[in-house]
């Protein structure tokens, strides 16, 4: 028999991703898409790793929904649990010992099975959660599209002041400015999640171990694999994991085994790495902070040389545990501010086919916009030079 192919229908999310993609060939009339986090700068690094991260399965492995029976979260791989809390070990940016890792596809479907957890109790529903602006654009959204009962989106936290029942979600090193933070609001009756996302060295000083009840991350700022959609929580109490286990039963019936064990391999290299000191040059961490340091380093050139028109913050630097060094901060977002008066993302839309993020999705005014630092080398190099002739574009404005 023939075989016959389906035709994918373009649909309308997909015509749009595919209309503001960058395109692969660079121009000078190219658009340069820096409004989305997608971690193409680490490609090179893991081209060079070659078959260290290879990875072969049988058509008869892996087929069973089980990873773990035994296990609270029966659908995580042992190698993963293994290889995370391997990781946190030898980084040393969140405590690991006597808590419960839970796996989810991405740290999206992790944030959701929080959200669902910590308000699930019965009482004061539905439960308000909030983030100090600016906050991660994609909150809001998050935590109003399966319009749920149990919880809703009330805001900025610091305008927070309603009684009862709440969740406040931490960004720290914060999606989009890079700053440190913390709780906001601290009443009785409120939980937190911690989205420790940016808490790895080559975007920030790891000051200490992070010690939270409830601690969020993601394969993909870790490593920059994306697409493998692996995201875990570092969870303290029994019940509340219980709870996440089942709302990705529930929702997705467990997690991707072959995914899971390419981040185990991915993050199983990356520890030996940085354990063996004869690879110290292929540590991936200290890869990724030269680029980051680099990368930086060149866009605030590019600023200054705007004349006042752009600006960007200042980060302190901090003590590493894992360095043993006072180091920098090289956050994976840059917080641009315009001039008064200009509204930053549609300045460099119009003026340099920039796209970025603007300032109202983050809950704060347009004259700030939000640009990936992680894009493809072309991209990065070709948005410099738009950036650093922005001041010819707006003079009289």
């Amino acid at each position: 028999m023939e075989a016959r192919v389906a035709m994918a229908v373009p649909t309308e999310k997909s015509e749009v991703l595919a209309a503001t993609k960058t395109p692969t060939t660079l121009s000078s009339d190219s658009i340069i898409n820096v409004a989305r986090g997608d971690p193409a700068l680490y490609e090179p690094y893991w081209k060079k790793q070659g078959d260290r991260c290879k990875l072969v399965t049988l058509g008869d492995e892996l087929m069973s929904y089980f990873s773990n029976a035994v296990n609270l979260c029966w659908f995580l791989m042992p190698e993963l649990d293994r290889a995370i809390r391997e990781l946190h070990h030898v980084v040393g940016n969140a405590e690991v010992d006597d808590r419960f890792i839970i796996v989810g596809n991405g740290s999206t479907q992790v944030f959701h099975a929080l959200l669902y957890a910590l308000s699930s109790s019965g009482e004061h529903v539905p439960v308000n959660v909030v983030a100090a602006a600016p906050f991660y654009s994609s909150y809001p959204e998050e935590t109003e599209f399966l319009q749920s009962g149990l919880y809703k989106w009330a805001g900025d936290a610091n305008c927070f002041d309603k009684d009862g029942a709440y969740i406040e979600v931490v960004t720290s090193p914060n999606n989009p400015d890079g700053s440190i933070r913390g709780t906001v609001v601290n009443r009785e009756g409120g939980k937190s999640i911690h989205d420790l996302a940016y808490y790895w060295p080559q975007y920030t000083p790891i000051t200490h171990k992070a010690n939270h009840d409830v601690m969020l991350f993601t394969f993909s700022k870790a490593t920059g694999h994306a697409g493998s959609r692996i995201g875990w929580a570092i969870v303290l109490d029994k019940t509340i994991a219980s709870k996440m286990v089942k709302f990705v039963e529930v929702s997705s019936i467990g997690v991707s085994k072959e995914s899971q064990l390419r981040a185990a391999t991915i993050l199983g290299v990356i520890s030996n790495d940085c354990q063996n000191p004869e690879l110290e040059e292929e540590n991936f961490f200290k890869y990724g902070r030269h680029l980051m340091s680099d990368r930086w380093e060149k866009l605030r050139e590019a600023v200054m040389k705007c004349n006042g028109a752009l600006s960007l913050p200042e980060y302190p630097q901090g003590y590493c545990r894992f360095t043993g060094k006072y180091t920098d901060s090289y956050p994976a977002f840059a917080w641009l501010k315009c001039k008064e008066g200009l509204k930053c993302e549609e300045l460099l839309k119009d003026k340099c086919k920039i796209m970025t993020r603007g300032g109202t999705s983050f809950g704060v005014e347009e004259t700030y916009t939000r640009v990936s630092m992680l894009s493809s080398d072309a991209e990065f190099n070709l948005m410099l030079e738009r950036l650093s002739a922005i001041k010819g574009t707006i003079h009289g404005n």
